[in-house]
């Protein structure tokens, strides 16, 4: 029987980095802990560790749809995730353009912001 909490901090640990992991694990509080068991359990361990996409794939999606949705506090996160996948700069690029037909200028030229600076940084998870 799979532990999906175990699986989950695995793949977390291994795409996000220790160091990510570690500071949310320590700013988990009483409020939170429900939140971050949930993601743990389903985004990572239900679904990053599914064998129907490679890591490489996921991360394009999921910079794909934070830019869509604008979520910009994890989009510099998974820019860093992105190069732990395998991810180009250029990749990550054609990923932000290619999302701007689709969901719009103004969200990709947001994207292109941060994934800049997040790549400029040294491309360490944050």
């Amino acid at each position: 029987m799979a532990d999906y909490y175990e699986d989950g901090m695995a793949v977390r640990r291994e795409v996000l980095g220790d160091a990510h992991v570690d500071r949310a694990v320590a700013g988990t509080s009483a409020f939170t802990a429900p939140f971050q068991d949930f993601i743990t359990r389903t985004a990572w361990g239900q679904v990053w560790t599914r064998d129907g996409l490679d890591r490489r794939t996921r991360s394009c999606l999921t910079l794909a749809l934070l830019t869509a949705l604008q979520c910009h506090e994890e989009l510099a996160m998974h820019v860093h995730a992105a190069r732990r996948n395998g991810l180009t700069p250029d990749e990550i690029a054609e990923v932000l353009l290619h999302t701007a037909v689709y969901a719009g200028v103004p969200a990709a030229n947001a994207a292109f912001k941060i994934a800049e600076a997040a790549l400029a940084d040294g491309g360490s998870a944050a």
